[in-house]
């Protein structure tokens, strides 16, 4: 029976999430009640110190102020003013009102990477003007929920630093190789608009000729300058630190917030209460991630005192599992976990169990990172609980029906698969940065 305890631990916890319990209290309680009955008193002495040592990590500081900086520039009208100016500069193309779309998504990751900020700002200044210019709900609501989620891949990433300390790799490097496969995902996500746009040109029209004009007459060259300069500032002040060597990325997180505050005060929207509503909301999700990351520890120390991973080890040993094939394992339950349950839980439940018998294969971390993190992003976008079809449906127009939000998110969920195949075909698209 004891050798099976530590697979029965991990599915009971699986199946209590499934079922809507609390996952911090899941976690943390669960593996506390079986380390004291399998280790006893001594159990908390142990735990305590992990704990602390997880709490002492530096680079863990980075979440909090990446969050920090994604709310308050949502709160500072930067996206608001970004999709507006590329709206004008697209929209003469046929389909392009979903491509500016895209493109912001992607800016808007690489600056702020808070997915349910960046679905709702993108969701209430673009999804009314794409219906209203003719556009289909199907496209509307699929192109608005997969740029949304892209900072689940673009750095700077929270994704990223809590998989760097799972699977003690550098941060840094994890960012360095998400940018290639980024770009490329953003890539694919535009050939696909412009495909869609030549094949149903009447769900995807151009603005017409007279209205863009009447635009671009009113200052429109200082609107451009004034849009793309402030988030280049950010994203170089951010991503050029750190990749230049300068800073750590939790260094550049402080610069982040630091610029974040000042470019909300340059547009005049920073106020006591706007301050006062991104400290909290920074707080909230801080402390839910660091209470997931308590019970996570806990469960860690218990399922590996249990010689958990060793018998997972020997079950693939047993079952003549190539790298390749557990591989293939683990992404499968990763992407079927992610209809289910958050990006968040994922993250501490199931990667701690997988990085060790990663590591006796022989896999590089980082690429498995690169993997996990694109893995993740679907997430957000599965039926039934993806958290970005919950986010969008909430700043949704009533005709705007949740069959087309799932019908609309299939094209890119199939996209994201491919892209996941191609970077495991082609593994150095990874490391030509590092």
């Amino acid at each position: 029976m004891m050798e099976y305890l530590p697979v029965i631990l991990f599915a009971t916890i699986f199946l209590l999430i499934l079922f809507g319990f609390p996952v911090a209290f899941t976690l943390g309680g669960l593996s506390v009640l079986v380390g004291v009955l399998v280790f006893d008193v001594d159990f908390f002495y142990l735990l305590s110190l992990r704990v602390y040592g997880t709490m002492q990590n530096f680079v863990l500081l980075a979440v909090p102020l990446f969050v920090f900086m994604g709310i308050m520039l949502e709160k500072s009208g930067i996206a608001e003013r970004l999709l507006e100016t590329m709206a004008l500069l697209f929209g003469r193309f046929r389909g392009g009102l979903a491509i500016s779309v895209v493109i912001v998504g992607a800016m808007l990751a690489a600056s702020t990477g808070i997915v349910g900020a960046t679905v709702v700002t993108m969701g209430l200044i673009s999804l009314p003007t794409m219906l209203k210019r003719g556009y289909g709900p199907r496209l509307s609501t699929g192109v608005i929920a997969s740029s949304g989620t892209l900072g689940q891949i673009i750095p700077p990433s929270v994704v990223l630093v809590l998989l760097g300390s799972v699977l003690n790799v550098s941060v840094g490097d994890l960012f360095l190789a998400a940018i290639v496969p980024g770009v490329g995902l953003v890539g694919c996500y535009l050939l696909y608009v412009i495909g869609y746009s030549i094949i149903f040109p009447d769900r995807a029209p151009a603005m017409p000729r007279e209205e863009v004009e009447a635009f671009r007459k009113k200052g429109f060259t200082g609107d451009v300058i004034k849009s793309f300069v402030f988030p280049f500032m950010l994203i170089l002040a951010v991503l050029g630190s750190i990749f230049a060597g300068i800073a750590s990325p939790t260094e550049a997180a402080g610069v982040g917030a630091f610029g974040a505050l000042i470019l909300t005060a340059a547009q005049g929207k920073l106020k006591f209460q706007i301050l006062k509503e991104v400290t909290r909301e920074t707080t909230m999700l801080t402390s839910m991630v660091f209470m997931i990351l308590v019970g996570a520890t806990a469960f860690s120390l218990v399922f590996r005192g249990l010689e958990g991973d060793k018998i997972f080890l020997q079950l693939i040993e047993n079952a003549n599992m190539s790298p390749y094939a557990f591989l293939f394992v683990v992404m499968l339950i990763v992407f079927v976990a992610g209809f289910f349950i958050d990006f968040i839980e994922i993250v501490f439940i199931i990667v701690p169990v997988v990085a060790p018998l990663f590591v006796a294969m022989g896999i590089d971390l980082i690429w498995v990172g690169i993997l996990l993190a694109i893995n993740l992003q679907t997430s957000f976008l599965t039926p039934p609980f993806g958290f970005a079809l919950f986010y969008l449906k909430g700043v949704a127009p009533p005709e705007v029906k949740t069959k087309h939000l799932y019908q609309g998110i299939i094209p890119f969920v199939l996209i994201q698969i491919l892209f996941l195949v191609l970077i495991v075909l082609f593994p150095e698209m990874t490391r030509i940065l590092l």
